[in-house]
């Protein structure tokens, strides 16, 4: 098994600058996975302030429940829970409007290394990939139940795979003769469709596909995106850090708008009246020293976000 570490953070310094932090103020991170970004918020807060990290992995939960720094800062709330339920744990927590929120989407070294989860083509292991390992459905299910229109659309959705329709009736075909449920099956299934000079590009894009599937990423998002909105004081930052075109388009979407479909609302004077302000024209992306450092960083975009104090502001 691969020595990596249980995580770099993408997009580090970036990140935390977008958040703009306060010593005294509240703040989230909906992606706890290594602590990297939880860390680097807490070095930024004084005694007062506030850090909710939410995780949905129980491995991620548990090794930062021990860590040094992490698991005995009193400023520091962890969450085990899906980020999907924001505004519910806010609640449940006592924190109210928070100041920032900041959400790095991308799966933690620690998944992808560990052959028992499934989430890498490169191990010998069942096909799981449930961030949640309580989920009823690992990937083993979804390739056995979904159909094969609703399995295609997924490899061409999430994964964006050309040959999205044959590698779908190839496992409709195969798996009438025997279950799907290991990655070594699966690859015997898919790799007559693959093209050996991208088979390593390929075979992510399919993985990708699977894992966004079975954890139902693109809805929570979604979710956490429309929730942020109102779990922002005005003049709060949300900060989110995409590795795939749907989620980007997504979060660019919603941040111009203020809605999932990207319908701009105008005023009188044809003047946006989206709820918040971008920080960027653009995404911003790793420099080519960071993709040196971490090559798993090379498709992140952070988009970033402050929320106003009226839509009138905007305008303004």
């Amino acid at each position: 098994m691969s020595t990596q570490p249980y995580h770099i953070p993408a997009l580090f310094n970036e990140s935390l600058d977008a958040l703009d932090i306060k010593a005294s103020g509240v703040y989230v991170d909906c992606t706890l996975g290594g602590g990297g970004h939880t860390g680097g918020i807490l070095s930024r807060l004084g005694t007062d302030g506030r850090l909710l990290s939410f995780d949905q992995d129980s491995d991620a939960i548990n090794r930062a429940m021990s860590a040094p720094g992490l698991g005995d800062d009193p400023r520091l709330t962890l969450v085990h829970g899906n980020f999907r339920y924001l505004r519910n744990f806010l609640r449940y927590y006592g924190a109210g409007e928070v100041d920032g929120i900041l959400a790095d989407l991308g799966v933690s070294f620690h998944h992808f290394d560990d052959p028992g989860r499934g989430f890498s083509f490169r191990w010998e292991g069942a096909l799981d990939m449930r961030m949640n390992r309580n989920a009823r459905r690992d990937a083993a299910t979804l390739l056995a139940e979904a159909t094969e229109n609703e399995l295609a659309d997924i490899f061409y959705l999430y994964g964006e795979l050309k040959q999205a329709r044959r590698m779908a009736a190839a496992i409709v075909k195969a798996r009438a003769k025997e279950a799907i449920t290991t990655v070594p099956r699966l690859l015997e299934v898919v790799r007559p469709l693959i093209n050996p000079r991208q088979e390593k590009k390929e075979l992510a894009q399919l993985f990708q596909a699977l894992r966004i599937e079975v954890n139902n990423e693109i809805d929570a998002l979604k979710e956490l995106l429309t929730q942020a909105m109102e779990a922002l004081k005005p003049g709060g930052r949300l900060a989110v850090i995409t590795y795939h075109s749907l989620e980007d388009r997504l979060v660019k979407n919603f941040l111009k708008t203020g809605n999932l479909e990207g319908r701009e609302a105008k005023d009188f004077f044809g003047r946006n009246l989206s709820p918040f302000r971008l920080m960027t024209s653009k995404p911003i992306v790793p420099g080519a020293d960071e993709v040196e450092r971490n090559p798993r960083s090379r498709s992140a975009k952070l988009r970033v976000g402050e929320k106003l104090e009226t839509v009138k502001e905007q305008a303004g």
